[in-house]
């Protein structure tokens, strides 16, 4: 079975490929946890964050959004003190911080699902990409998606983060041409 080159071989990244990447997700609290796991991200390998992601679930109380939000010091020094999670100030603040702007938009918008699909009028971006080189890193929904959330208070959501974001979500589908999760033409 052909599959896009960049899962490799590791089983949990092959089982992340086959059953999440780029399946269109609607579920607030799971969009919310693949945001701050995106973030998490940066600098880093996916592969090292969703190694992570059990230590993340629980550290972050299922990524409760209200509850994460509500989050103080005590929180914050408990998560830094976490060895299974990326203990980074910057982005643990930049999560709880995220957690509040995101209230903001479902208030505004009725979801954090209404707001994300918008920047692709609802419907998954399918790009039929023939090789991983044809993949891009940003788009102008990206930009566009960074730019809000920026403005809405959200961090770590530069728009490189907010296309790899896209892709995981199902916002867009880039699975190469060869893959079996690719899209028919």
């Amino acid at each position: 079975m052909l599959r896009c080159s960049w899962c490799g071989t590791d089983p949990l990244y092959v089982a992340y490929h086959d059953e999440e990447w780029g399946v269109p997700l609607h579920d607030d609290r799971a969009l919310f946890e693949l945001l701050i796991l995106e973030g998490a991200q940066a600098g880093l390998s996916w592969l090292t964050v969703l190694r992570k992601r059990p230590a993340y679930r629980e550290a972050f109380h299922g990524f409760d959004i209200a509850r994460v939000a509500a989050y103080g010091e005590e929180d914050v020094a408990r998560l830094l003190a976490n060895p299974g999670i990326v203990r980074n100030r910057l982005k643990v603040r930049g999560a709880i911080r995220t957690a509040r702007a995101v209230l903001d938009l479902q208030a505004a918008h009725g979801s954090l699902d209404a707001f994300l699909w918008a920047f692709v009028g609802g419907t998954p971006r399918i790009n039929r990409p023939a090789t991983l080189a044809d993949v891009p890193t940003v788009t102008r929904e990206a930009t566009a998606m960074s730019r809000a959330l920026v403005k809405a208070g959200a961090t770590f959501v530069g728009p490189t983060i907010c296309y790899a974001f896209m892709q995981a979500a199902g916002l867009v589908n880039d699975h190469v041409a060869t893959c079996w999760k690719a899209p028919a033409a």
